[in-house]
């Protein structure tokens, strides 16, 4: 395609025919023109806000750019409402490629019963792949607010699911013939069909019900990132149990292969939490199917310590996330 604007012709065909889903609170949506979306909020609730891109793959890329942003507003306590998506294209991208990845995104939208209020889509010389950049849009009850900074000393640290399972479903969907002359068939559809566990919406739900202090969803920089990014940001030190941070077998031997450290793995899917009575809060959660375990508690001082047995390191600053070593 040329350099510019996507034309109206394909706008109107494969990208607007595509957006279906609907709310209530969106009073002005994507339309030819239209710079800017418009939604209303009832008394006593706030706007949540969160932004991010989808570098990392070009499968699936659509049906990520969404789950990933409606994971951060959940990780707030919020209800998503919207998307709005900047999608940058290269030059050699063809209309059936833009129809199918619109086709993820509202699908997407469709499960999490959000709407695409607007965007803006290009073809550049600035990128070799597509790009999309999405700015989500949610709403939470005034005072019910979950922030990365909320975590308190003499708290528990818990996590739902597994680390790496986005990751894993990556590579596994990048490289899959040349995992395939490695492992089994099975393992790498199961390895694959991780990312059927990418939502934290049920978790964050009721997390947020329970009195959850503190959320972070597991992304880029993996667990470790992770748990530096909400220790640094509520001022707390961490004693972290090595041993006890849940982790799938498909992604421990997919690592391996690939010489990549896990811990250090994109884990959407993956809910960090901080509060109270943690252990309590895994049973509410178990009894949802929720898998989640408690894997430290948070300290006073600025410490923070990984514990492996009678081993001991300490955690470091986030780092690059290994996914991009082999993608």
């Amino acid at each position: 395609m040329k350099a510019g604007k996507v034309s109206e012709t394909i706008l109107k065909r494969s990208i607007f025919k595509q957006i279906r889903t609907r709310r209530e609170e969106v009073l002005l949506g994507a339309g030819v023109g239209e710079d800017c979306a418009a939604m209303k909020l009832e008394p006593g609730e706030i706007f949540v806000l969160s932004t991010d891109p989808i570098t990392g793959t070009v499968k699936d890329i659509g049906t990520l750019a969404v789950q990933v942003t409606v994971n951060d507003l959940a990780s707030s306590g919020a209800e998503p409402v919207g998307v709005m998506l900047t999608v940058l294209l290269p030059e050699n991208i063809t209309e059936e490629d833009i129809r199918e990845m619109m086709g993820q995104v509202e699908e997407a939208c469709s499960r999490f019963q959000i709407q695409v209020m607007g965007g803006h889509t290009e073809v550049t010389k600035a990128v070799n792949q597509p790009i999309i950049s999405v700015t989500g849009v949610g709403k939470a009850k005034a005072g019910r607010l979950v922030t990365t900074s909320g975590a308190r000393a003499g708290q528990d640290i818990l996590v739902t699911k597994w680390i790496g399972i986005e990751g894993t479903s990556i590579i596994a969907k990048e490289k899959e013939e040349e995992l395939r002359n490695r492992f089994s068939g099975a393992f790498v559809e199961r390895a694959k069909g991780f990312d059927t566990y990418l939502s934290v919406l049920p978790e964050a739900a009721l997390a947020a019900e329970f009195g959850i202090s503190a959320m972070h969803d597991v992304t880029e920089g993996g667990i470790y990132g992770a748990l530096w990014e909400m220790a640094e940001a509520s001022g707390i030190g961490l004693e972290i149990d090595l041993k006890a941070i849940p982790i799938r077998q498909e992604t421990v031997e997919i690592c391996e292969y690939f010489g990549l450290n896990p811990y250090y793995l994109i884990s959407s899917g993956c809910m960090l939490m901080a509060g109270d009575r943690g252990h309590d809060l895994v049973r509410e959660l178990e009894k949802a199917k929720i898998p989640a375990a408690v894997i430290g508690k948070a300290v006073e001082g600025k410490t923070r310590r990984i514990l492996n047995g009678e081993e001991e390191a300490y955690l470091e600053r986030p780092r690059t996330d290994e996914l991009y070593r082999i993608l």
